[in-house]
Formats: C-alpha cells, sequence, structure tokens
C-alpha cells in the first residue's frame, strides 16, 4: 500500500471522504485542502439523471456566474467589417474575419470563446473538424451567434460560461478560482445548480440531480448534498 506523504496525511485530516457537505461546508473546507502554489481552478461535476442519447434529454445551457470565473478569457470576434469597433470595444482580443479564418485552417485555436454573426457562420461549417472537438464552435443556444456582438462578448468576459451534459449524464464546469472567497465558490456553484436544476427535461425519469461533487486542481473532490443549495 502507498505511503501517504505528510501534505497529504494533513489534507485527508481536514475532512472525511465518505461524508456528504453541504454546499457551503463544502466551499469552505476545498480552500483548506487545495495546496497548490499556483491558483487553481474550482470544478464541479453535476451527474444528472437524464440520458443524452435522447434529443429531449440533452442539457446544454448558458448561466452567467455572480463573481466570474477568475480566468482571463480570450475572446475571437469573427466578425465584419461593421461590427469590428463593436467587439473591440467590448474586449475581445482578437477581432477580424478571413485573416482568423486562414489562421485556424492552419491549426491556430489560442482562444477561449469564439463570437460570431449569423451570416458568418457558413464560413465556419468547414472548420467544424478543428472547432468541434475543442469546443470552440459558435452556437445560437450558448449565445456565441448573435448580432449582439458587443453584449455577447461582455458577458463572455464579465464570466459566462456554456455546459452540456456528457454520455455519462455529467455536467463538467469550472467556476471560479481557489483564491476566491469560500462565500463567492459557493454563490457561482449554487448558480450554475440552480441553473441546471431549471432545466430539468420534463421526460427525465427518477431522481434528477443525482450526485454533486467539488474540486480543485489536484485536490480531492468533496460531494454536495444538492438538498443543501
Amino acid at each position: 500500500m502507498k505511503k501517504l506523504t505528510k501534505k497529504q496525511k494533513d489534507i485527508a485530516a481536514k475532512f472525511d471522504r465518505n461524508k456528504v457537505y453541504s454546499l457551503e461546508e463544502a466551499s469552505s473546507i476545498l480552500k483548506e485542502i487545495t495546496t497548490t502554489k499556483f491558483d487553481s481552478s474550482v470544478d464541479i461535476a453535476v451527474r444528472l439523471g437524464v440520458d443524452p442519447k435522447k434529443a429531449n434529454q440533452m442539457v446544454r445551457g448558458v448561466v452567467s456566474l455572480p463573481h466570474g470565473t477568475g480566468k482571463d478569457v480570450r475572446v475571437l470576434a469573427l466578425v465584419t467589417p461593421d461590427k469590428e469597433q463593436e467587439a473591440k470595444d467590448a474586449g475581445a482580443d482578437f477581432v477580424g474575419l478571413d485573416e482568423y479564418l486562414d489562421k485556424i485552417k492552419g491549426g491556430w485555436t489560442d482562444v477561449d470563446v469564439i463570437v460570431t454573426m449569423p451570416a458568418v457562420m457558413g464560413k465556419l461549417g468547414p472548420l467544424g473538424r478543428v472547432l468541434g472537438p475543442r469546443g470552440l464552435m459558435p452556437n445560437p443556444k450558448a449565445g456565441t451567434v448573435t448580432m449582439e456582438i458587443g453584449k455577447a462578448v461582455s458577458d463572455v468576459k464579465a464570466g459566462k460560461i456554456d455546459f452540456r451534459v456528457d454520455r455519462y449524464g455529467i455536467v463538467h464546469a469550472a467556476i471560479g478560482k481557489s483564491s476566491f472567497e469560500a462565500g463567492k465558490i459557493k454563490e457561482n456553484a449554487a448558480e450554475l445548480i440552480h441553473t441546471l436544476q431549471k432545466m430539468k427535461p420534463t421526460t427525465a425519469k427518477g431522481t434528477y440531480m443525482k450526485s454533486i461533487y467539488l474540486s480543485t486542481t489536484m485536490s480531492p473532490s468533496l460531494q454536495v448534498d444538492p438538498k443543501s443549495v
């Protein structure tokens, strides 16, 4: 059996792996068991009682976190010239069209979110193989295909994230940084959980919110009681 290091023993003494915590408790303990020297991400994993193979049980949407993600989100605005200034004023990191489409064709994907206009989506279709696997393909449901380019860029910069259930029925999302106060971690997590609750498919049977886990990069995970939210 592998021996625990002193640091691992200290962390293990601060929580019970078999206990289900309230969201408030988990948010506080999470800060105590995070020991990375860098500002690690706070991640949440919510297992839902849905069958993602059925189109009417696919849970996907967006949520604006009240305290943002703590991450400097790099936004590419693929827009026509008449929308370029609007995108720049809103804080987009990269603004343009054909030159960036060519860069993407060459393999460049050094951005976190792409915002574009309905008229440009036809040009993005052939780039699906590059953008799709990286989760970068703009989507109207996520608010990244719109004529309100400035608002879309501002929302993303302020902490708007999109999420979708994976093939195992789990929603994964980064909801902050370990440097956040425990209260801000709790409020960000609660906002996502409440959004998921509102999106329960009418065809989903049985327990909808099966389990919730909070963790940070390289930390143990803490189970959260859904009823505490």
